[in-house]
C-alpha cells in the first residue's frame, strides 16, 4: 500500500464512525487534531473509534477532535474533506442508517463526584474481574465524561474569548515552525562559519514570515470575528509598514513592527466592529466603495495613534517581566508553571499564553515559557510508566499505556492524560508533580543565566529539541532541557508508584480484565496419537504478553 493509499485507507475508516459524511458540518485540522463540526455527536461510535489503528485518541470541545499526531494529521484530513465532498447532499454515507450509539457506553457514566476524584463508582466496585468497568475502555469513557463535564464548566465568555483567540494563532503554528528550525540551523552554520554564501538566503527564509506575522495575525482575527479578512489584514499591516517611523504619537516617532502580534489583534478586531457598522449604515449600491475605506481609515488611524503605542508597552512589559521573573526567581516560576499547566490545560486557560509566546519569539527570537510548560508533558509521561507497573494485572490498561507512550514522549499527551491519568484521579496530581519538578529544574538554570527557550510553538518533548535556542550554546541548551525532560520523567515515575495508589485504587484497578490463556492441555485427555511435542504450550512467564499460538522458545 502507498503512503496515499495508507491515508486515504485511514480517513475512509474514520467516516462511517463519526457518523458517515452527511454527519459532518466542518473538517479543519491544528498540529496533531482532525477538528470535525458534527451534526448529531450521538451518531459517533467512540469506542471504536478509539480502537481504529492510528488513532491517539478523541477529545472533545467545540468540535470533535480525533488525534493523530503530526504530519498524518495534515494528510488525512484532505481526505476526509474529499469523502465528504463527493457524498451525496445530505446522506450519511456507509454509516448513514446506522443507529445512534449512546457515547461511552462500554464504561459506565461518571456522576459529577467521579469526575472530580477520578476514583470508581459504586457500581464499578461490584463488577467480578474481567468484566467491563475496569478494563482501558472504561478508563476512556470516564475520561470523555470528565471533559465533557469540564467543556460545559468552561463555555464561559471569558474562556470562549480566549479560544476565539487560539484559533487565530494556531493556523500560523506550522510557518512558526519551519521557520524556527530553519533560523536554528542558520544560527548553527554561522556559529561554525560553514557555507557562508547561503546563511543570508537562510536568514530570508526564517525572518521574511516573521516581518510578516502581523499581517496574518490580522488576517485570522478578522476571519474569527466575522468580518472580511482581507480588511484584518490590510489594518494590521500599517504595524510592520516601514513608514511609520515618520508619524509621531505623544512627541515620538513609531517604530515599525511597535505592538506587534498585540497590536495586529487589536487592530484587526476594531476593523471588523467598524465594517459590521458601516454594513448595517452604508446603503447597499456604494457598499463597495464606502465601507472598505471607512474601515482602513478609522481602523488604521486609530492604530497608528493609539493602539500601537499601548500595544508596544503592553508587549514591551511582557518581554521585561518574563526575563526578570525566571532570571530572579526561576526555580519558584518554573515549579508553579510546570506543576500547573496540566490543570491550565483542563480550565481551557491555556489558551491565553499563545498570544504571549508569539509576542516573546517576535521581541526575543524564542520563548523561554515553552520549554517549562512542556515539562508538564514529562511528568505524565513518567506517571504513566507507573500506572504500567502498578496495575501489573490489567492488560487492558497496559496495552493502551503502551501504544501510548510514543506519542507522549513526543509531546502529544491526550491519549495519556484522557485514558489514563486523569479517569484515575492520582496519577494525574502525581504526573503535575513530575512537570513542576523539571519545570523548576529548568528555571534554575535560568537564573543562573543559561535561559532555554523555543523558536516556536507547538511541538513540546522529545519535538521540541530542533526548535531549541538560548542564551547558552546549541549543546548547552539541549543539555538543560534533556535534563529537565529526565527529572520530569523520574519524579512522575516516583511520584505516582509510591503516591498515586491507594488501596481501593489498586483493588479495583490491579485485576485481570481479559481472560488468561489455557495453562496447559492437561485438562482435556491427550489423544494417545498426539505427540507430547505438539501439546499446547505454556504461556509466557510475562503477566501482560498476549496468548501465543507457535510452540514457546519460538
Amino acid at each position: 500500500m502507498s503512503t496515499d493509499d495508507k491515508y486515504r485507507a485511514l480517513a475512509a475508516a474514520i467516516l462511517p464512525l463519526v457518523g458517515g459524511a452527511g454527519n459532518i458540518e466542518s473538517v479543519a485540522h491544528c498540529m496533531t487534531r482532525l477538528r470535525l463540526g458534527l451534526r448529531d455527536r450521538a451518531r459517533v461510535r467512540d469506542e471504536e473509534l478509539r480502537a481504529l489503528p492510528g488513532v491517539l485518541g478523541v477529545v472533545e470541545d467545540d468540535t470533535y477532535q480525533i488525534v493523530l499526531g503530526p504530519g498524518t494529521v495534515a494528510r488525512v484530513a484532505p481526505e476526509i474533506e474529499t469523502l465528504v465532498e463527493r457524498a451525496a447532499p445530505g446522506t450519511g454515507g456507509a454509516a448513514a442508517g446506522t443507529p445512534a450509539v449512546r457515547p461511552f457506553e462500554a464504561g459506565p457514566p461518571a456522576d459529577d463526584a467521579e469526575a472530580e476524584t477520578g476514583t470508581d463508582t459504586e457500581t464499578d466496585e461490584t463488577k467480578a474481574p474481567g468484566e467491563p468497568g475496569h478494563d482501558a475502555a472504561a478508563l476512556a469513557g470516564k475520561g470523555a465524561a470528565i471533559q465533557a463535564a469540564r467543556k460545559a464548566k468552561n463555555a464561559t465568555p471569558v474562556k470562549l474569548l480566549l479560544r476565539r483567540i487560539a484559533n487565530i494563532f494556531v493556523p500560523l503554528i506550522p510557518a512558526l515552525i519551519g521557520c524556527g528550525i530553519i533560523a536554528g540551523l542558520n544560527g548553527l552554520l554561522i556559529n561554525l562559519g560553514w557555507l557562508p554564501g547561503l546563511t543570508p538566503a537562510l536568514t530570508a527564509l526564517a525572518n521574511g514570515f516573521m516581518a510578516l506575522l502581523a499581517v496574518f495575525v490580522g488576517y485570522n482575527t478578522a476571519k474569527e470575528f466575522g468580518g472580511t479578512p482581507i480588511l484584518g489584514g490590510a489594518v494590521a499591516a500599517i504595524i510592520v509598514y516601514a513608514g511609520v517611523a515618520k508619524v509621531e504619537v505623544f512627541g515620538r516617532p513609531l517604530a515599525p513592527g511597535q505592538g506587534g502580534v498585540l497590536g495586529a489583534l487589536g487592530a484587526a478586531v476594531l476593523a471588523v466592529y467598524v465594517e459590521k457598522w458601516c454594513r448595517r449604515r452604508v446603503p447597499e449600491a456604494v457598499d463597495v466603495l464606502v465601507t472598505p475605506t471607512v474601515t482602513v481609515l478609522a481602523a488604521g488611524l486609530a492604530t497608528l495613534y493609539g493602539l500601537m503605542f499601548v500595544a508596544g508597552e503592553v508587549a514591551r512589559f511582557i518581554g521585561e517581566f518574563a526575563d526578570w521573573l525566571l532570571s530572579h526567581a526561576g526555580l519558584g516560576a518554573g515549579f508553579l508553571l510546570g506543576g500547573l499547566f496540566l490543570p491550565l490545560v483542563m480550565l481551557g486557560l491555556h489558551q491565553a499564553l499563545i498570544p504571549i509566546h508569539t509576542t516573546l519569539i517576535e521581541q526575543q527570537g524564542y520563548t523561554v515559557l515553552l520549554p517549562i510548560l512542556a515539562m508538564a508533558g514529562a511528568g505524565q509521561v513518567g506517571a504513566a510508566v507507573a500506572v504500567h507497573l502498578r496495575l501489573s494485572r490489567n492488560r487492558s490498561i497496559r496495552r493502551t499505556i503502551r501504544s501510548a507512550l510514543p506519542a507522549g514522549l513526543l509531546g502529544i499527551g491526550e491519549p495519556l492524560i484522557y485514558g489514563v491519568s486523569l479517569p484515575l484521579g492520582r496519577p494525574f496530581v502525581t504526573a503535575c508533580v513530575g512537570g513542576a519538578f523539571g519545570g523548576g529544574f529548568v528555571g534554575l538554570f535560568d537564573m543562573l543565566g543559561h535561559t532555554v527557550g523555543s523558536t516556536a510553538i507547538g511541538p513540546s518533548g522529545w519535538a521540541l529539541f530542533p526548535l531549541l535556542a538560548g542564551t547558552g550554546g546549541l549543546g548547552t541548551t539541549a543539555a538543560i532541557y534533556a535534563g529537565g525532560l529526565l527529572v520530569g520523567y523520574l519524579t512522575g515515575l516516583i511520584a505516582t508508584y509510591f503516591f498515586g495508589f491507594d488501596k481501593d485504587l489498586l483493588d479495583t484497578f490491579n485485576v485481570a480484565t481479559e481472560p488468561e490463556p489455557e495453562k496447559s492441555s492437561l485438562a482435556t485427555p491427550a489423544t494417545p496419537a498426539t505427540p507430547a511435542t505438539s501439546a499446547t504450550p505454556a504461556p509466557s512467564s510475562d503477566p501482560d504478553s498476549p496468548p501465543r499460538p507457535e510452540p514457546a522458545g519460538l
